[in-house]
């Protein structure tokens, strides 16, 4: 591979090179392995930031193993259930939205678990609850 010296190549240089480039074109968004764009992937990442609230990875894989999509208003009313439990002083809540429990760190901003409707509903370690 032949770089010149003091002049750096551009990114489709260096594929076209190394025998790299899949044909991407401006026009084609590149697709990650599980088949989401970045362009995806950077607005959920937006999107996430501009909530209150943030989700753990449990909390997470707990949405996607019981397959639970929240709907905006939902996430909007977790957040409201969020925010009335901080002024209360609570630091581990549940937060009841519809058929979903959720159990949150306060301090932190943080949903550590989702539980539906089919399961059964034991909660510890939690000073609080509030149902929206």
């Amino acid at each position: 591979m032949n770089i010149p010296v003091n002049q750096f190549p551009s990114i489709e240089q260096m594929r076209r090179q190394l025998g790299t480039d899949k044909g991407i074109s401006g026009n084609q968004p590149y697709k990650s392995s599980s088949g989401i764009s970045f362009h995806e992937i950077l607005e959920k990442q937006v999107v996430q930031k501009n909530r209150d609230l943030k989700f753990s990875k449990h909390a997470n894989e707990r949405l996607a193993s019981r397959n639970i999509d929240l709907t905006e208003d939902q996430l909007r009313r977790l957040e409201t259930g969020a925010k009335k439990a901080s002024e209360k002083g609570i630091k581990e809540s549940l937060v009841m939205v519809d058929n979903l429990a959720f159990i949150v760190n306060i301090k932190n901003k943080t949903v550590i678990t989702a539980v539906n409707d089919g399961e059964e509903k034991v909660f510890t370690n939690i000073d609080g609850a509030v149902v929206i």
